[in-house]
């Protein structure tokens, strides 16, 4: 190390970004990704003993991929190199690898190669390192925001153990928040401020499970705000927050009786056939953090309570919302909701399937019935004997139809499905009067 790199490497950590300055150097300052660095988890086991293969951390921006190989490096008994694939090449990983062989001719020391943005590469670039990751000259962490399965080589896969990071809970945000504001070794605690809860709150909701988001406003907050005239402090509120990120903070309570009411006037806007109202009050959720599942399953809900089968297609598009919305995430998955809220709530609309449902639960605690004879199971040897027998096959008569009794005898009379005369439930109503004609009664 020259005297530059000695003087570049002591200006990084106090002129670095706040979330770099603040990156874990243990697995134990590693907070979030509970479902692969919990204590126990195979992730958090290898790297404890320092037995990893080669691995690839896939998710979104902020969730802790190049902190996670940080945390490797810092724990790791091996020579650890890092690349980044945007502004690296053949020729950097051919260096690597040439150190890696007389490392571990020399020495017997393994090396670990890790390179961020590895769908950056492409495929010769990707083949190039197969070798070497096969032999056990490098051992590969890959960090990328793409699927790996679309976007790295099928052979660098099958040699590697995929995990994936998710964005991080709003707990993990806040702890974060708050380890920024007051931590005086790497985070802002040498400046004597101060966060509010609501501001702590709102940033955490605001930055979408991206850690590196929050931290930014965090930074920017303290180091452009005047210090308070009276205690002498800076003090980061809820105002300032919403300067720092861009973002004004709207009444959403996700635990509390405002989230309640939007998401109530969200529904009874697609039920009332109001696509503006909608729209409006999907937006008001969406821009208040709230899960993009959470808005999905009532979205579907609403598709068969509300519409049913005058728009048998609704519950469809509903459907497919939902998983798309999963695999695709914000803010993307913005256009997803709106496209089936949009939909459901200009769809005809009938509660008949609902309706119906209701009241054969009603009847089943009701009444004590028993399934009629000819509609029994007639398949096993004995059925007859019994009086599994009488049971017409519908195919076999005119219109796929046949009059018989299906509904128990004490029940035999119940109606529990009427169709509306509303899209296309109309047809399903013209149909039963079309196959219950005199003729066929």
């Amino acid at each position: 190390m020259d005297l530059f790199d000695y003087m570049r490497e002591n200006n990084a950590k106090t002129e670095a970004p706040l979330a770099k300055r603040l990156r874990p150097k243990t697995l134990d300052e590693v907070v979030g990704q509970e479902h692969i660095i919990g204590k126990g988890k195979l992730l958090y086991r290898a790297i404890q003993a320092d037995k990893l293969s080669s691995l690839i951390f896939y998710g979104p921006p902020g969730t802790g991929k190049t902190t996670l190989a940080m945390v490797i490096a810092n724990t790791t008994s091996a020579d650890f190199k890092q690349l980044n694939a945007t502004t690296s090449g053949k020729k950097d990983m051919e260096q690597v690898v040439s150190e890696a062989k007389d490392n571990l001719g020399m020495y017997g020391r393994k090396t670990i190669l890790f390179i961020d943005e590895i769908h950056r590469f492409n495929k010769a670039q990707q083949d190039y390192l197969l070798p070497f990751v096969e032999d056990g000259t490098v051992i590969l962490i890959g960090a990328t925001t793409e699927n790996p399965y679309f976007e790295v080589n099928g052979a660098l896969i099958s040699r590697s153990t995929i995990f994936e990071l998710k964005p991080l809970q709003k707990k993990d945000i806040e702890t974060l928040i708050r380890r920024a504001v007051y931590d005086k070794d790497r985070g802002m605690g040498a400046y004597d401020a101060e966060i509010t809860d609501d501001a702590v709150s709102f940033l955490a909701d605001m930055s979408g499970g991206d850690a590196r988001h929050a931290l930014n406003a965090v930074e920017l907050g303290i180091l452009s705000t005047e210090r308070d005239a009276d205690t002498g402090k800076i003090v980061i509120n809820l105002e300032i927050a919403e300067e720092c990120i861009q973002r004004r903070s709207i009444r959403y309570d996700k635990d509390g009786d405002n989230h309640y009411d939007i998401i109530s006037a969200f529904i009874k806007s697609m039920r009332g056939s109001d696509p503006d109202a909608a729209v409006y009050y999907l937006a008001k959720m969406l821009y208040g953090g709230e899960s993009i599942t959470f808005i999905a399953r009532r979205i579907m809900i609403c598709a068969s309570e509300d519409v049913g089968n005058a728009d048998p297609q609704a519950i469809v598009v509903a459907s497919a919302c939902a998983q798309a919305v999963e695999r695709v995430g914000m803010p993307e998955a913005q256009i997803i909701l709106a496209h089936a809220a949009i939909y459901v709530a200009c769809a005809p609309k009938s509660n008949a399937s609902c309706e119906a449902i209701f009241a054969a639960m009603e009847a089943v605690k009701r009444e004590r019935t028993e399934v009629p004879l000819h509609l029994r199971d007639a398949h096993y040897s004995g059925s007859k004997k019994l009086g599994h027998t009488g049971y017409k096959y519908a195919h076999d008569y005119p219109n796929h139809y046949v009059r018989q009794q299906y509904l128990p005898d004490n029940l035999v009379d119940e109606v529990f499905y009427e169709p509306s005369d509303n899209g296309y439930e109309k047809n399903i109503k013209d149909w039963f009067k079309f196959i219950k004609k005199d003729n066929n009664e």
